[in-house]
């Protein structure tokens, strides 16, 4: 049987509806494996790259559904920008190899004008299953992540953009957009983090190696009541390659 991209995407999507079906049948005491969340964004910044070409970007809310059996998850994560310029689905599949890595496979799809990113916004991507190589508007990334130790938490995270929309400059051959990133805890509720994009990519407006995301990321619990409590946070953070500045302030719903 040949194995296509349009395969693999399905497979995502028939095993997170799959999972939804197993856990409706058979949910023991311990409760649901699913979790759901939802954040609201003050603008939608990913790796230090603005996602809204209007001045400021506006915000976003960015739900996520995860379902988890033993080391396998499957999950699914949104964007919708309040300006309506931002519609992302993604979906994503990771596989715990250990306590500290982690491999995973995201189908990236959205439908903005990032003015980074014009080889997905040019024809708009109105068919949401529409994975020919070249007419796609999504984009298949391979990660490998390590999350550190207790006696040495620097977490690292390898992630290479192997099929779809990510295309080098003027061509329809694969850029392999490659973002490599290191994040690190200086405090119990500061983490800072340095990336980098190794080669030239459209997707990350940079040509040859740049870093073009530092920051840190201040988290903080609002106590509403006794028994509720609010997690918000704040990045502050620059793009140095695209000499850029950044403050997104969030909550976790």
């Amino acid at each position: 049987m040949k194995v296509t991209y349009k395969t693999i995407a399905k497979c995502l999507l028939g095993a997170a509806l799959g999972a939804v079906a197993v856990s409706a049948s058979a949910q023991d005491s311990k409760g649901s494996n699913f979790s759901v969340s939802a954040d609201l964004v003050s603008s939608y910044v990913w790796r230090g790259v603005a996602q809204e070409s209007s001045k400021g970007g506006s915000p976003n809310i960015q739900p996520t559904a995860t379902y988890t059996l033993g080391a396998f998850s499957v999950g699914a994560w949104g964007s919708y920008a309040f300006s309506g310029e931002v519609k992302e689905v993604d979906l994503n599949a990771t596989l715990a190899l250990s306590s500290a890595f982690s491999v995973t496979v995201t189908d990236y799809n959205w439908n903005n004008s990032n003015s980074n990113n014009n080889t997905l916004t040019t024809t708009g991507y109105a068919n949401y299953f529409n994975y020919k190589g070249n007419g796609t508007g999504h984009i298949f990334e391979g990660t490998l992540a390590y999350g550190g130790t207790t006696a040495f938490p620097l977490s690292i995270s390898l992630n290479t953009m192997f099929y779809g929309a990510d295309k080098k400059i003027n061509s329809t051959n694969n850029a392999y957009s490659t973002y490599v990133e290191m994040g690190y805890p200086v405090a119990s509720n500061v983490k800072a983090f340095l990336g980098s994009s190794l080669v030239s990519s459209q997707t990350y407006g940079n040509n040859g190696f740049s870093v073009i995301n530092i920051g840190v990321k201040i988290s903080k619990e609002i106590k509403v009541s006794s028994t509720f409590s609010l997690p918000v946070y704040g990045i502050v953070g620059v793009n140095p390659q695209a000499e850029k500045a950044f403050f997104v302030a969030g909550i976790t719903l």
